[in-house]
């Protein structure tokens, strides 16, 4: 970027610009700030930018700073609210002066060097949008050198790295934010035209099918998806070297010079393309093209819009949406080992995202044909009938198609050639709505645009038409421009030219005909923005799953979907789905049933042809868990056929670390059969993956050397293991929280001292608190010592031993929680008094209005379920990587969320049943059986699925193993333990000192021995 020496005069003046103590006037500072921007490496003299210091505006008017399109303002300090107000007011009409004058947008930006914001216009005042400070002693300068750039937007040839793409286009960088913001202003002043309403409700009704209760039509979400999709339009043009601020806007949006380079399928009129309807629009897209335009697409080598995708979405927003992106590595792995003859294997990526799979597909198809000689313009035809892609998210199918052109690479492109077009589509690959219901009729395509329902019976079109994707596109493109033209409502254009033109079969005609004059009237009542999308989006998918087309090879990573998450009609459907196909297992894991199941069973049944070839990333539990033994048997029967399968193998992904899913991955393999060879099962037989992945791993050779490939076998959990009797008694704690509100410690009464029988008791904070409650004042009260109970938490026991409890105020009395409502609250003034207050916090800071904060304490009856407590109970932690058990035999204490908890009737019962969880054994044997998070830490009830037996004193082993336990607790006893250390080193010195006691190996043998059922 630029020299040392000039690098080190820098950092001598931002630490200068960052002392406010220092005495500075305003053209000291005017002059550093010019300095920055000449000398911080920002490109302006590839844009022949100049820094203006003093420039007049006006009459008897100067900005302090311009360069480019953007104005500064620099004050002595901006310690004051009435400098920075009067200044905003002057910098205001700076701002609207010069967009007046030259049509652009335009930022301003107020700084007294230390600190620096930038500001749009809104509504003839300015909007602060995004500001950065820098720190006194110790200012960052590349922080402010990337800020400054993304406001001015003027690096050239910036390298599209991961870790440049995040700094300078992600949620958190200038440039997205002052971007977003000219979008957000824009929907907020003409979000209401019906043209924008229609493409937002589409997108939503889309989303809904694709998410299910997941998803929610949320404004920031529609513009987020706006804001990606213009962004990969833009970045498809520059991919190929135009030059995007030199083109007028809405040619960017609509595909237009994509079609003169004779390249379809790549930027289409879609649900994003609103921005150019609206005034303002088109100032919009040239302020993005020229942030875009700051990199250099044509050097890609992996899905970077993937990249863009996960920087501006939040990682909330995609795990509410269930979105998560195969790495790239894996994606190439995957695709090298099953496309094992890419110039002769059609593959398909029936859920293809950003176009993961689609890169490494288009990459090897291409290379193996430059391998073998192929000219280019063949390649190119060959390779767009080889490699596919679907999906039902929209915003997944503008990433994709661009990643498409990205693999292509621009020299092929820009090479000779004959037209091409990217067989990327919108598609609903479990056909949700037509699994009995041939929308191939008699020979046509049939379409509805009428109802909820997107696709159905109201366009028709010839089958003959869908072989050429280029003919037929382009058709449906003339036909809508046709319809959309002037002319009188009601009337209808001719269409002889058009057939002459396009050599459209005479045959055919009539057909086309009916539905050019529905597509007239769908225009006349305001509703022929959007069919022509969904006509040439719905007829490939269509024509994929027709037998004659189906695929040899299908890839990647379908939506992993949860039951739970669903629409009630989803759910419904789902349910009737998988129950058709011997997947359903209902009972009491049917929320952890999700689609990648079905959602491969249908895709192998819709598109891969007989002795195809899959490869699909899923969730680890389709290897072991119950709730997958349907779909691990490979056979899945509906009324229409049986399909069945060969799986060949999978790889167990689960140990990998970082993790790179919420949950644990694996990927299964195998084939399509036919009805005369039938199912071959999923193997217990893997590969397991172990290893720690390499920061900034984007290929398969970076990684390869830190990873180990091993065989393994699996163990199968099936629903009709044999459980532990154990399983009903064992019951889990009280939702004790937020625990600002409930976990207090006693504080001291003072001098004077309290009535008898009160205790003063304020709120115990923890780091581990989360938000909102962690930002709440602590909660100080007076209240009656009896509704004051010790409570244990998850980290209050260790192996064999429990830590002092903790206090919480709970209010609890006999068996019955008390609420605010209930009369007798008030035979307890104090606790009424804190009771109501803690109500009020809740109700206006829960998440959720379903519950009251009396519900919430005694959800599923968890509290008012202990009471009255038992004189002897094991505990044990609902998560860790190793269990955790003790006996308590103190009947006042109450058990947490964190602890599962079961009655025992002796002491050698109890210490029976801490002997055998304890064991590091007992923690080996139900690792494989425990949900699957980023680690197996999630225990809960996942160890009674192990057959522990009740224990019985005349069974020999039951009674040495409760012998066993009781020693083994009189040795934790006795350890000497600082127990206000943390909970993980305190737990790690009990099993290490259990290691190596005496009955260690004898447990652990007895143990096994006992559960070898």
């Amino acid at each position: 970027m630029f020299a040392d020496v000039e690098r080190e005069d820098l950092q001598v003046l931002i630490r200068r610009l960052a002392d406010r103590n220092r005495v500075r006037s305003e053209a000291t500072i005017q002059s550093d700030v010019r300095q920055i921007l000449l000398t911080g490496g920002l490109d302006l003299a590839a844009h022949d930018l100049e820094v203006h210091l003093e420039k007049q505006v006006g009459e008897r008017r100067r900005i302090d700073i311009e360069v480019g399109y953007t104005v500064m303002e620099v004050k002595k300090s901006l310690a004051s609210a009435a400098v920075i107000q009067a200044a905003e007011v002057q910098l205001g009409d700076y701002v609207a002066l010069r967009m007046q004058e030259t049509g652009q947008q335009y930022v301003g930006v107020l700084t007294d060097g230390a600190e620096w914001r930038a500001y749009q216009l809104r509504n003839g005042a300015l909007k602060e949008v995004t500001r950065h400070v820098l720190k006194t002693g110790r200012p960052d300068l590349g922080a402010l050198l990337t800020w400054l750039e993304g406001v001015l937007a003027t690096r050239q040839n910036v390298p599209p790295t991961p870790s440049e793409i995040r700094d300078r286009l992600g949620a958190d960088s200038a440039s997205h934010m002052l971007d977003f913001a000219s979008l957000h202003l824009l929907y907020e002043e003409h979000g209401q035209l019906p043209t924008v309403q229609l493409k937002r409700q589409l997108w939503s009704q889309l989303l809904r099918s694709a998410l299910g209760t997941q998803f929610t039509d949320d404004t920031e979400l529609f513009l987020e998806h706006t804001l990606l999709v213009n962004s990969a339009e833009i970045i498809a043009h520059l991919v190929l070297g135009f030059d995007v601020l030199g083109l007028q806007p809405a040619s960017l949006l609509s595909g237009e010079h994509f079609k003169r380079a004779r390249i379809s399928g790549v930027v289409d009129q879609d649900f994003f393309d609103w921005v150019l309807e609206i005034p303002g629009g088109d100032s919009f897209v040239r302020s993005l093209a020229r942030r875009l335009a700051r990199f250099d697409w044509r050097q890609v080598n992996h899905d970077v819009l993937k990249v863009l995708y996960e920087s501006i979405i939040g990682t909330d927003t995609r795990v509410s949406l269930g979105e998560y992106y195969t790495p790239d590595w894996l994606a190439e792995r995957i695709v090298s080992d099953t496309v094992t003859d890419p110039l002769n294997q059609r593959v398909l990526d029936p859920s293809c995202g950003s176009g993961t799979f689609l890169f490494h597909a288009v990459r090897r198809y291409l290379t193996a044909a430059e391998q073998q000689g192929i000219p280019l313009a063949d390649a190119l035809e060959g390779l767009t009938g080889h490699v596919y892609g679907l999906d039902l998210h929209p915003v997944a199918v503008a990433l994709a198609r661009v990643t498409y052109v990205l693999a292509i690479g621009p020299q092929r492109l820009t090479g000779s050639r004959r037209g091409i077009h990217v067989p990327v589509y919108l598609g609903d690959s479990v056909q949700w709505r037509q699994e009995n219901v041939d929308l191939f009729t008699g020979g046509n395509l049939v379409i509805s645009t009428t109802g909820d329902q997107l696709f159905g019976n109201e366009l028709t079109f010839p089958e003959g038409l869908l072989d050429d994707a280029v003919r037929f596109d382009t058709l449906i493109l003339e036909l809508a421009a046709l319809a959309g033209s002037p002319r009188a409502v009601g009337t209808v254009p001719s269409l002889t030219a058009l057939f002459n033109r396009m050599a459209i079969e005479p045959e055919y005609r009539d057909a086309i005909k009916d539905s050019f004059h529905h597509l007239c009237y769908l225009h006349d009542i305001g509703r022929n923005h959007i069919w022509s999308y969904y006509v040439r989006n719905l007829a490939r998918p269509m024509w994929l799953s027709r037998p004659q087309n189906r695929v040899d090879v299908m890839v990647g990573n379908p939506p992993w979907l949860a039951y739970r998450r669903m629409t009630k009609a989803m759910q419904e459907r789902f349910r009737e789905f998988c129950q058709a196909r011997g997947l359903w297992q209902g009972g009491e894991v049917a929320t952890h049933q999700d689609l990648s199941g079905l959602f491969v069973a249908r895709a192998v049944q819709l598109f891969l042809s007989a002795g195809g070839k899959f490869a699909f990333v899923l969730p680890n539990a389709a290897l072991d868990r119950g709730y997958y033994a349907g779909f691990r048997s490979g056979r899945y029967a509906d009324p229409a056929e049986v399909t069945t399968v060969e799986f060949t193998g999978s790889w167990d992904l689960r140990r990998l670390r970082p993790h790179f899913f919420p949950r644990g991955g694996c990927v299964v393999f195998g084939h399509r059969t036919g009805p005369e060879t039938g199912a071959t099962p999923l193997p217990v037989a893997t590969i397991r993956w172990t290893g720690r992945l390499p920061k900034g791993s984007d290929t398969w050779d970076t990684v390869t050397s830190a990873l180990t490939l091993q065989p393994a076998t699996l163990a199968r959990y099936t629903n009709d293991l044999l459980e532990s009797p154990y399983e009903q008694r064992f019951l889990q704690g009280a939702t004790i929280v937020p625990r600002v509100i409930f976990m207090v410690t006693e504080q001291s009464s003072g001098p004077l001292g309290l009535p008898a029988g009160h205790a003063t008791v304020i709120s115990e904070r923890s780091s581990t608190e989360k938000e909102p409650w962690k930002y709440l004042p602590a909660f100080e009260r007076v209240v009656e010592s009896e509704f004051v109970w010790p409570v244990l938490l998850g980290e209050s026991v260790l192996p064999f031993r429990v830590l002092p409890p903790r206090k919480a105020v709970l209010p609890l009395t006999g068996d019955q929680v008390l609420d605010g409502d209930n009369p007798r609250i008030d035979m307890y003034p104090a606790l009424a008094d804190w009771w109501r207050k803690a109500e009020k916090i809740w109700k206006d800071h829960r998440s959720s209005e379903r519950l009251t904060l009396t519900e919430q304490l005694d959800f599923r009856k968890k509290l008012t379920t202990q009471i009255p407590t038992s004189s002897l109970r094991v505990v044990y932690g609902a998560s860790g990587m190793h269990v955790s058990a003790a006996l308590v035999d103190d009947p006042s204490v109450l058990c947490d969320k964190a602890l599962y908890w079961g009655a025992v009737a002796s002491r050698a019962e109890g210490y029976f049943l801490c002997a055998i969880l304890n064991s590091p054994a007992l923690t080996q044997l139900v690792r494989p059986l425990m949900s699957y998070g980023k680690d197996e830490r999630h225990i809960d009830k996942h160890v009674w699925k192990l057959p522990i037996p009740f224990y019985e004193s005349s069974n020999q082993v039951h009674a040495r193993l409760a012998e066993l336990g009781a020693c083994q607790a009189e040795l934790v006893a006795d350890l000497e333990l600082d127990e206000s250390a943390n909970f993980v080193g305190l737990r790690r010195t009990v099993r290490k000192a259990l290691a190596a006691g005496p009955e260690s190996d004898e447990v652990d043998e007895l143990v096994l021995e006992l559960l070898d059922q």
